[in-house]
């Protein structure tokens, strides 16, 4: 009888360990959902979804149309869901090679804004000038400090569509995302940058 006992026990040990790591496993993989789903909220608690941003385009150039929508949707297709976005003005003037200037309000989805001011050398098709509101989505933006830089073009990636014009600058991961409507097309694909700063200034450069 005791030679039996030694030989159980030490079998159900193995299969009481062996439970036990399966029953661990199993907290574990069950687990694996819901922190994915918690990662998920916290990145959308900081970034903007398609149809406020949308909302907010409309509202801002105070009309809508199926460009505006397609624009935004390249985007999003694009980069995801920004983390903030300008609303601004801008003052541009070509003679084939042309020059912008503009400013606007920086406002992240964390809540934090800020005053800032871009300038820089553009594509001109005509002569003239003009002014127009940019409505500019922000991604991967750190904090309000960092817009503080230059932004050079990415070639090539100028879309327009329906009166509706986006092309993307990038500095490292940060893209910025400048949306025209009408008139702010003429000069819509930046050449070289564009230099956000601080104050305003005339040097484009």
């Amino acid at each position: 009888m005791l030679k039996h006992t030694q030989n159980w026990l030490p079998r159900w040990c193995a299969d009481m360990r062996t439970f036990l790591q399966l029953a661990l496993l199993a907290g574990l993989l069950a687990a694996v959902p819901a922190f994915a789903a918690d990662a998920g909220k916290d990145a959308d608690k900081d970034t903007y979804d398609q149809d406020s941003i949308l909302k907010d385009a409309v509202d801002f150039f105070g009309s809508s149309t199926e460009g505006l929508a397609k624009v935004i949707e390249k985007a999003f297709k694009d980069h995801g869901r920004p983390n903030g976005y300008i609303k601004g003005q801008e003052a541009s003037g070509a003679i084939t090679v042309g020059l912008r200037y503009g400013d606007g309000t920086l406002k992240l989805k964390k809540g934090a804004t800020r005053k800032v001011y871009w300038q820089g050398p553009s594509i001109g098709f005509d002569l003239g000038a003009n002014v127009s509101k940019v409505f500019v989505l922000v991604y991967h933006l750190p904090g309000t400090e960092k817009i503080f830089q230059r932004f050079p073009a990415v070639d090539g990636s100028l879309y327009y569509v329906g009166g509706v014009g986006i092309n993307y600058q990038q500095r490292d991961k940060i893209i910025l995302a400048p949306i025209r409507l009408g008139v702010g097309l003429r000069a819509g694909a930046s050449i070289g940058y564009m230099h956000y700063t601080r104050k305003k200034t005339l040097n484009p450069f």
